[in-house]
């Protein structure tokens, strides 16, 4: 249902005004606690990461602007507090929508410097054929990093850490330390979809597999992972995720090696044994991206090879 929705926002703007909007008031926000102090939030869009205690909540993305007031609700049910943190995983509208609410009540929003950069100025998501208009002042991230960093809040730390051309080129993961929760953000769909890589916003298939790889050494058998959408996973889930992406990167390179077309490559099926054929991004366009990325990566890029990534 998240993909669904997510697919159905995407088309809306892309559509002219007069065209049928979602009805964000059938969504209903649902909570999971996974561990102590630590929830997730689902509802249309990203998942929605929560860390509540003492020192007040912090949020990792926050989904549409019509759902903010569902999701705060959400959020009291749990702890009264205000919203202090906000933190973006990447740019994308179904991950940052909430954030100029969020910026107007006071929180503090922080992601890469390249989600400043891109939030800032027009956008073109190629895959959806949209232009994407710069985001108000308010919903901008005011506190950027580079590699990373750390909030030390409710008793444990969160290590905000960047994965460079992966989803896109200002994606982070978040790991709660002491609640051994990782939340990757959309380097990492579990179940329902192939990944989307967002090409036009410098993401590689190389860099969601570093991602993964950075997520495997991250966790153990115990951790709780969020995906950017779809439900919570466990390690296992995310390692068969690496796999796949390297067994179809792997046959898309062997097809390019042989000098063959991608219609050629896509006719030889190699995303068929993973299904998903209506999931949001179908096998084929998966593996045309995949193709795509190998074909024309972005400079900075990792390189995957035998399993194993380095950069560019």
């Amino acid at each position: 249902m998240q993909l669904r929705t997510f697919t159905a926002g995407l088309l809306a703007l892309a559509a002219p005004a007069a065209a049928q909007q979602p009805d964000y008031s059938k969504v209903e926000i649902r909570i999971e606690q996974i561990a102590p102090g630590v929830a997730v939030l689902f509802g249309a869009g990203g998942n929605i990461g929560l860390s509540h205690g003492v020192d007040g909540n912090v949020i990792v993305d926050d989904q549409f602007a019509p759902l903010t007031p569902k999701i705060l609700a959400a959020i009291r049910s749990l702890d009264p507090d205000p919203v202090r943190f906000v933190v973006n995983t990447h740019w994308h509208f179904d991950h940052t929508g909430g954030n100029e609410d969020h910026g107007k009540a006071g929180a503090v929003i922080l992601a890469h410097r390249n989600v400043r950069e891109r939030m800032s100025t027009e956008q073109f998501l190629a895959a959806m054929n949209m232009k994407i208009p710069p985001s108000p002042k308010d919903a901008l991230p005011v506190v950027t990093f580079a590699e990373g960093v750390d909030l030390n809040l409710n008793g444990d730390t969160l290590h905000v850490i960047h994965v460079g051309n992966a989803h896109t080129d200002g994606d982070s993961i978040v790991h709660w330390q002491k609640a051994n929760v990782l939340h990757m953000g959309d380097t990492f769909f579990h179940r329902a979809s192939f990944p989307f890589i967002d090409l036009s916003s410098g993401g590689s298939i190389d860099g969601v597999i570093a991602a993964a790889e950075k997520g495997l050494k991250m966790a153990n058998d115990e951790t709780r992972i969020i995906p950017g959408h779809g439900p919570i996973a466990r390690r296992t889930d995310l390692a068969a995720y690496r796999d796949m992406l390297i067994a179809i990167r792997g046959k898309v390179a062997a097809g390019i090696a042989a000098k063959r077309s991608l219609t050629q490559i896509q006719a030889s099926k190699p995303a068929a044994a993973y299904g998903m054929p209506d999931g949001f991004i179908k096998p084929d366009a998966f593996v045309e991206a995949v193709y795509t990325s190998l074909r024309s990566p972005p400079k900075g890029a990792p390189h995957a090879h035998g399993g194993k990534t380095h950069r560019h």
